[in-house]
């Protein structure tokens, strides 16, 4: 199967949250309980570093953007990355890809390090980060609660051998 990485598109929201509703189903991809509306989902997000992944329907099939970690000016070269795929698209190793390229596109846009937190249970994501040269920073236990019950999430991050 062949696959487009484009630029995210205004008009691509509504699939965006449509994948984003997908990983808060699976119950290991986000704290987050709702969908955002659109507006709120486009503040919270930074207008640069927003790639797509098309199959060749032109079908979005999964998404990544950076959010700040904070507005202060010490920080901002510090970025979280979200990044979610269609439940059909999952496990096909296709994380590289877009996590590649947002490596590429933030450290161009002069991000010196991009951070995530992800559950344990979340295996390919975990994998996906470390091949793409995250480092685990450690376990933040019991950080928050889903449905009730404690969470740990595992911090990584990824320096910039470029920024400096």
């Amino acid at each position: 199967m062949n696959y487009e990485l484009r630029e995210m598109l205004p008009e691509d929201e509504s699939r965006v949250l449509e994948i984003f509703q997908q990983g808060i189903d699976s119950g290991i991809a986000t704290f987050e309980t709702t969908v955002p509306s659109d507006e709120v989902w486009d503040m919270d997000y930074l207008h640069d570093c927003r790639w797509v992944l098309e199959n060749e329907n032109q079908e979005v099939v999964g998404w990544c953007a950076l959010r700040p970690v904070s507005r202060r000016e010490s920080y901002k070269g510090v970025a979280e990355v979200s990044i979610y795929f269609d439940r059909d698209y999952q496990n096909r190793g296709l994380g590289a890809v877009l996590l590649k390229k947002v490596i590429l596109d933030s450290e161009d846009h002069g991000f010196w390090t991009l951070q995530t937190n992800i559950f344990p249970e979340n295996q390919a994501a975990l994998k996906a980060h470390l091949k793409s040269g995250f480092h685990m920073v450690g376990t933040r236990n019991k950080i928050g609660k889903l449905n009730g019950e404690w969470k740990d999430v595992i911090m990584l991050e990824r320096r910039s051998k470029t920024v400096l």
